[in-house]
């Protein structure tokens, strides 16, 4: 958010060399911070399904988790620039569906091969398959403001995935998502966060965010049950939207004091 013009250091190492090189500007401004949260699956052919089905609930977090609204001093007027800047990579948004893990791992393999990526460490999507751990990987969110708002997002994210789970173990069909609808849906997420509406990307309408987020919650209703979690979750979302948004809580502490007071919001310890 206080980036300055000259461009930072690169960690030493031939792989951070390499992506310096590969990103050129990109990696000069590639400042931001992401949230990833990782849910353990049985196997890979299950991560697999689980991609397939949360796709559609992606945007929902990326307008409930965005928390970079400044850059470089101002205002860019997106609850979430992160989403933007991190999309400009070659591989990177929303990820697309596919036809089991086979289809997923020819495809990222045909990435490999057309040297798009570097490794697959550069699987910038918002979600995938974790290449060390036996996990799905959710990784649109921001960087949050305190360890609630965090533990929330961890909640919410792991119920997403133990839905998919039940559902795919159930045969319910996946939703079908147009591939075009999904990106516009992230980035009118970025844009205005949980401000007015949301683009619903199973019904292809605006709906009220607030619509979204009941929805969503209700949607991962059976995987926090699963996992314990509806109370917890359910009180952590509600002292969420009383805070409001966190970009939001940024812009009110903007508009209040400056930058002192802003930078005494983001810099407050739990």
């Amino acid at each position: 958010p206080l980036a300055c013009a000259a461009p930072p250091a690169i960690t030493e190492g031939p792989r951070y060399a390499a992506v310096a090189e590969l990103g050129a500007r990109l990696a000069d401004e590639n400042l931001v911070n992401g949230m990833h949260v990782h849910v353990g699956v049985p196997d890979r052919d299950t991560g697999v399904a689980v991609l397939n089905r949360i796709r559609r609930w992606l945007p929902a977090l990326v307008a409930m988790g965005g928390n970079s609204p400044l850059w470089w001093g101002r205002d860019t007027g997106y609850a979430s620039w992160r989403t933007v800047v991190f999309g400009r990579w070659p591989v990177g948004g929303p990820p697309p569906r596919f036809d089991g893990r086979a289809d997923y791992e020819r495809r990222v393999g045909s990435l490999l091969a057309a040297r798009a990526i570097l490794d697959s460490g550069q699987l910038y999507w918002q979600a995938r398959l974790s290449e060390r751990y036996p996990t799905v990987e959710v990784r649109c969110l921001d960087v949050q403001l305190t360890v609630d708002d965090a533990t929330l997002f961890a909640g919410l994210v792991r119920g997403l995935v133990a839905t998919a789970v039940l559902d795919d173990r159930s045969g319910r069909p996946e939703p079908e998502i147009a591939p075009e609808l999904l990106h516009a849906a992230t980035w009118h997420a970025a844009r205005y966060g949980l401000r007015g509406e949301l683009l619903d990307t199973e019904g292809g309408r605006h709906r009220p965010a607030a619509d979204i987020v009941r929805a969503l919650l209700d949607h991962v209703a059976p995987g926090l049950a699963e996992t314990g979690d509806v109370e917890e979750v359910t009180r952590l979302l509600q002292d969420f939207l009383r805070r409001g948004a966190p970009a939001e809580r940024q812009r009110r502490a903007l508009r209040a004091g400056g930058l002192e007071a802003w930078t005494d919001l983001v810099s407050a310890v739990d």
